[in-house]
């Protein structure tokens, strides 16, 4: 006897395809609101969280409320903290990056996360890569080479190269806050259970506060922070910590890994937009191709998320500070 045909039923996806759209459109002014603020790297970091724990708590306890969560067990809530102060180093070395290579370039440059996630997660979790992640890191190696500055005389930026420098180990602390915030992830259960705020109202308390930290430590306080610039910092707090995650979280489970991978790719090209437009940062034509390359490379290592997904192993997107607590709750456990 024959079983019955499987009928697979579309999905209406366009409303969160508009959600990521927004949700990047959001995140994309992030460099350009830092630079903006026009102050130091440990006063932009502390004040972007700062600003955004009481939204977020706020959320937390109207999602707890409504959905009945239960709260993070402690083991979750520490390392979601620790998590945090890895975000932390990545915004300080981030608004340095801005500093030295422009709005635009420091936040392509950022979606190298990608490639370190994976090899951090194949050394100290066993867990291989796919092919196409080989496959995409000479691509991108390539692409940062030329956003460097090597082969070209006339390259937008004060220090390219100290710029591309900062760039890289953005990325080492974002990879290092996505896996730390995973890790957490995994003590929690079912991801019903506790949500996704709570895990990030966690993570930015903890970014809260070792971005005071870190700016006592290299001599960035700055007490005398102008209302400007509180005020630019204030709305980077609200669209790219709160209201890009929110958008964009709620349609990572229903959206193709692909598609979704696809449509992140709007920050950065919309980075650079913004930055040439508000800034007049004009990138030359061998950093242009560069930046071509490297959102080459990490579509590629992209794609391979829903088959990643399949075999356990640990998908990587791009270049976000709002997805990474909900990649955590959705990484396949090993």
């Amino acid at each position: 006897m024959s079983s019955a045909p499987h009928v697979a039923v579309p999905l209406r996806t366009g409303r969160f395809m508009l959600a990521v759209v927004a949700g990047a459109s959001c995140i994309a002014a992030s460099a350009t609101l830092i630079r903006l603020a026009d102050t130091t790297a440990g006063m932009a970091a502390f004040f972007r969280c700062a600003f955004a724990l009481p939204v977020l708590w706020g959320l937390m306890v109207v999602d707890r409320k409504r959905a009945r969560r239960r709260p993070l067990p402690r083991s979750a809530r520490w390392l979601a903290r620790l998590a945090g102060v890895s975000f932390a180093c990545q915004l300080v070395l981030w608004s340095h990056a801005i500093n030295d290579v422009g709005a635009g370039l420091a936040t392509v440059l950022g979606n190298l996360q990608v490639l370190f996630v994976a090899l951090i997660a194949w050394i100290a979790l066993g867990e291989r890569p796919t092919r196409r992640l080989f496959i995409a890191l000479p691509v991108m190696l390539v692409g940062v080479v030329f956003i460097g500055g090597v082969f070209g005389s006339d390259n937008y930026g004060s220090q390219p190269l100290l710029g591309v420098l900062f760039g890289i180990g953005t990325s080492v602390f974002y990879a290092g806050y996505i896996l730390i915030l995973r890790a957490a992830g995994l003590t929690t259960g079912s991801s019903a259970e506790v949500g996704t705020i709570a895990p990030l109202y966690e993570a930015t308390l903890g970014a809260t506060i070792g971005a005071a930290v870190l700016a006592v430590i290299v001599g960035d306080v700055r007490l005398d922070v102008p209302w400007p610039a509180l005020g630019w910092l204030a709305v980077l707090a609200v669209t790219a910590q709160v209201v890009g995650w929110v958008f964009i979280s709620r349609s990572l489970p229903v959206l193709p890994a692909t598609l979704t991978s696809t449509l992140l790719l709007i920050q950065p090209a919309g980075a650079v937009a913004l930055g040439a437009v508000v800034f007049g940062e004009n990138p030359s034509g061998e950093q242009l191709f560069g930046v071509a390359i490297l959102l080459i490379g990490v579509l590629v290592a992209a794609v391979g998320r829903g088959r990643a997904a399949t075999r356990g192993s640990l998908a990587t997107i791009p270049f976000t500070d709002e997805v990474a607590a909900r990649t955590a709750k959705e990484q396949p456990h090993a």
